[in-house]
């Protein structure tokens, strides 16, 4: 009778293998209180892995499902108390009845020293901005990407060393134009982002055009759960502005989704004087315009942004992002007054000009990535499609009203305009990445092609007949497809490492202009090799030199010949016969203790792609264009301190002293160039603190000066920009409000010069820097999981370990 018993327990675990068991319970303070949304993981014994995981209820129960039978750890995490391991011999469903955290003093007070300040981590071909849980990332993204190490805002352009930067989400690019680059960043709430990548010299894996870049890392979820929040912004300038946004993150074992979206309700103003003095071929002053121009813009930009995880398998991960940006019903409004004196400074006529702008803009991206482990540790190949669709339209209505000195009527001039765009991207690329035995090789091939068709109708130009002017109208076709492959490889010997690549792209391009019969092709196959060699000296201190080459191309809008007036007197067009320009990139870097980093940087920008303004003395108008200047170079020295002067006050100082010049054709000028030159001095000094004992008080200044740089054909005045803000943690943290406050001294707008041979223009935008911005985000679900990269979880093990 005992071997029918025997054979029974001998097939007991082939019974349960098929079994799908459950684990119950709940998790408790030390008084018996439950823990909401607590952590509770089961993990492999053997290597701990990480098998299931889920976050408790609101009463703090928990139930793990589908688990096959066998021996496991049970751990239950909770902000601020111990993790435990609880050994489980799961062989039927178990009810373990609670579990109970104590709270653990020495990982809060590690907590409350690592997490306050931004932290600035300097590898060999980029800076890491870390700025998750810090009172930085309660603004919104472009906020933040105006305080990373390096980055300056010129006209709420972002350039880095003089060069405009590329804008990356989670390493994949971003397709915008600058300027909608910037209600995109406004849409991206800060706590939603972990890190900011400033690469200056980017690597043979990216696209040889980006130029440099910033890649904005957003946060993730390291532990099973979910978790959200809704943000409100009110802020005060000239005029107020509003921003709501709520962000949702979940995770289980094969799945991870993020969301996030923002709708920003606007009203902006900018005071703009333009002032010009025409000159006549015996180089006398005839004329002296001044012009004021009031702009009022309304917007309801509204941005969303998804991303999707999805493991089937240990070794495939399956993404999804997609990002959508919305601006219907933009208005814009613009009221210009135009004194026109002689030159004797007398007036002479007066120009009375309203015109009003009414865009609306769609685009949306997506994103799919699949990535699959290959057998050896740590190789893996990678696949990813990427579609954007932007649907662009804008009606412009102008009219412009003559006054003599008298103030008695002359004449009028009116225009009204039709303008529509729209552009497919479409792009595939394949990355392969091995480790090697002190290093690794990655490779990999991409293509893309960019379709894009504009057209534009001016009606009723100066009431003449027919209905519009078929000598402004126009349709233009643009046309790129470029093919790329690229290698690159990193390999270390002892106290040198290596990284070098590079990169091979075709580019075909074919622009058509209907009006204009003309049609502008460009076929061309060029290298762009990247090269980082660092140097340890001792433990603390390392040197690093890298090159790269890179072009820029010209942009569509660029070359599109369409022109768009302010009034007719005042416009700017694209240019047809743009070139890409080419750019050799050296830097040498000095790291000294991970604290003092001291760069010396030389750039040869070739024919560089300017936006250059020129006076017409002749008809009198003022023209801004895009052309290919003769030569450019930019060189200078960068030094940077980054350390935690105390546990609580984190100093970060960035200097660079420069130089820049671009010699361009004076196209309306008596001379054949003009070379236009500055040095300068750029300097950023930020300071974050903790001033309560618990964290929950965090404070953070910032000064920037600025003394002079060049904009085209342009010398752009000194600026100093003073901003302050304060944050703090309500309620266990379920929530922070915050206060900011910029351009405290007004000093951030400068003023534009262009004045050589027959030019003298200048140019003073008085923007809404100086403002107020009050800020509140409620946390919800399990709001304190740590975002961070995993290390939290991995030190708890080892701590349990040791125990």
């Amino acid at each position: 009778m005992r071997y029918p018993i025997f054979i029974f327990l001998g097939l007991l675990p082939l019974l349960c293998l098929g079994q799908s068991l459950k684990v119950s319970g709940s998790v408790k303070d030390a008084e018996g209180k439950p823990l909401p949304y607590a952590n509770v993981i089961l993990l492999q014994v053997s290597d701990s892995t990480q098998i299931k995981g889920i976050s408790a209820d609101d009463n703090g129960r928990f139930t793990l499902d589908n688990i096959d039978p066998n021996i496991y750890y049970l751990q239950a995490a909770y902000f601020g108390y111990k993790s435990v391991l609880v050994g489980l011999d799961i062989r039927k469903n178990i009810e373990i009845g609670a579990i109970v955290l104590e709270p653990d003093s020495n990982w809060l007070e590690a907590v409350e020293v690592t997490g306050k300040q931004p932290q600035i981590e300097r590898k060999p071909d980029r800076i890491i901005f870390t700025v998750e849980n810090t009172v930085v990332s309660e603004g919104n993204a472009f906020d933040i990407l105006k305080r990373s190490p390096g980055v300056i805002v010129s006209q709420e352009n972002m350039e880095i060393r003089g060069q405009q930067a590329t804008v990356y989400l989670n390493n994949r690019k971003v397709q915008l134009s600058s300027d909608e680059i910037k209600d995109f960043l406004r849409g991206l709430s800060g706590n939603m982002i972990s890190a900011i990548e400033v690469i200056p010299n980017p690597p043979a894996s990216y696209q040889a055009e980006d130029g440099p870049i910033l890649n904005i890392q957003t946060t993730s979820n390291v532990a099973p759960g979910y978790k959200g929040n809704i943000r409100a912004q009110a802020e005060q300038s000239v005029f107020p502005k509003y921003s709501l946004g709520t962000g949702h993150y979940f995770k289980s074992d094969k799945f991870s989704f993020f969301a996030n979206y923002t709708v920003s309700p606007r009203k902006e103003f900018i005071d703009s004087e333009i002032g010009i003095r025409f000159i006549d071929p015996s180089n006398t002053v005839f004329a002296d315009w001044n012009t004021d121009n009031e702009i009022t813009t309304r917007s309801w930009a509204q941005q969303g942004t998804v991303i999707l995880d999805f493991n089937p398998s240990e070794r495939d991960l399956l993404n999804l992002t997609s990002n959508l940006s919305v601006s219907p019903n933009k208005e814009i409004r613009n009221q210009v007054f135009t004194t026109m004196r002689n030159g004797m400074g007398q007036i002479d006529s007066t120009l009375q000009n309203e015109s009003s702008l009414d865009d609306d803009l769609f685009n949306i991206s997506t994103d799919l990535s699949y990535e699959r482990k290959l057998k050896k540790e740590g190789s893996f190949i990678k696949l990813n499609a990427h579609y954007t669709y932007y649907d662009f339209s804008r009606q412009q209505i102008g009219a412009s009203d003559y006054f003599d000195s008298a103030g008695q009527f002359i004449r009028t001039f009116g225009f009204s305009t039709d303008a529509r765009q729209d552009i497919g991207i479409l792009t595939g690329q394949f990355d392969f990445y091995t480790p090697t035995k002190s290093g690794n090789f990655e490779t990999g091939i991409r293509g893309s092609s960019i379709r894009s068709n504009s057209t534009i109708d001016y009606f009723d130009v100066n009431n003449t007949q027919p209905p519009f002017n078929i000598a402004l109208s126009d349709v233009f076709e643009y046309d790129e497809e470029v093919g790329a492959i690229y290698a690159s490889f990193y390999q270390d010997w002892g106290k040198w490492s290596l990284k070098a690549g590079l990169r091979g792209e075709q580019t075909h391009v074919e622009a058509r202009s209907i009006a204009l019969d003309q049609i502008n092709t460009q076929d061309y196959f060029e290298l762009f090799p990247s090269f980082f060699l660092s140097r340890k000296l001792g433990e603390e201190n390392s040197f690093t030199f890298d090159y790269s080459r890179s072009l820029t191309r010209p942009k569509y809008s660029d070359l599109n010949p369409f022109r768009y007036f302010l009034n007719e007197n005042d416009f700017d067009e694209g240019n047809p016969n743009l070139v890409p320009n080419f750019s050799h990139n050296f830097n040498l870097n000095f790291n000294i203790k991970d604290t003092y980093f001291i760069d010396f940087y030389y750039r040869d920008n070739g024919a560089y792609i300017s936006q250059l303004t020129f006076q017409d003395n002749q008809n009198q108008t003022l023209r801004e264009i895009k052309q290919n200047v003769l030569e450019s170079t930019s060189y200078g020295i960068d030094l940077t301190l980054a350390t935690s002067i105390t546990p609580k006050w984190y100093l970060y100082f960035y200097n660079s002293i420069f130089y820049e010049d671009e010699t361009f054709l004076a196209v309306e000028s008596l001379i054949d160039s003009y070379k236009n030159k500055v040095s300068g001095y750029y300097g950023s000094l930020s300071n974050s603190f903790t001033l309560s004992k618990d964290g929950s008080w965090k404070a953070d200044t910032s000064f920037t000066y600025l003394s002079g740089f060049l904009y085209g054909s342009f010398q752009v005045s000194d600026n100093a920009i003073l901003n302050a803000g304060i944050r703090k943690s309500l309620w266990n943290n379920r929530a922070v409000l915050s206060l900011t406050a910029e351009d405290l001294l007004r000093k951030a707008n400068p003023t534009f010069v262009s004045r050589y041979a027959n030019q003298d223009n200048t140019f003073f935008g008085r923007r809404e820097t100086q403002f107020v911005r009050l800020s509140f985000t409620y946390n919800f679900g399990n709001f304190r999981l740590n975002n961070n990269d995993g290390e939290i979880r991995k030190s708890e093990l080892q701590r349990l370990d040791n125990e």
